[in-house]
């Protein structure tokens, strides 16, 4: 695989940008750089993308992809959405290999959270 055929930029609607660009900047520090009325960059996130302007909303539930941030404090990550004006839609929960977390940001996106399980030593 060349750099060239990688993922390297994502996009995302936005009823409420500015709502959407203070949630991400509080619980995660990504940084904005607008573009107009009707687009955000964002950057700092592991990823560089941005979000539009539009009424339309990115869930799984209509077929969306899902954005999956990595934490390595699962629930201080989640008391932070929480307290940023973000919704839990699904809890923590278990799978092979982590636990993970679902929310939803102020315009509407479904992004979910995991931390990997942690090897110990004994």
């Amino acid at each position: 695989m060349t750099p060239r055929e990688v993922i390297n930029y994502v996009e995302l609607p936005a009823k409420n940008i500015a709502a959407t660009k203070v949630f991400f900047e509080r619980v995660f520090s990504w940084t904005f750089i607008d573009y107009g009325e009707e687009y955000t960059a964002f950057s700092n996130s592991g990823i560089e993308g941005g979000f539009f302007l539009s009424e339309l909303m990115s869930s799984t539930a209509n077929g969306a992809c899902l954005l999956v941030l990595l934490s390595d404090n699962l629930e201080a990550t989640e008391r932070r959405v929480k307290n940023a004006g973000g919704t839990i839609s699904q809890a923590i929960f278990s799978f092979p290999g982590g636990r993970r977390f679902h929310f939803i940001e102020p315009s509407g996106n479904e992004l979910a959270v995991w931390s990997p399980v942690k090897a110990y030593i004994a």
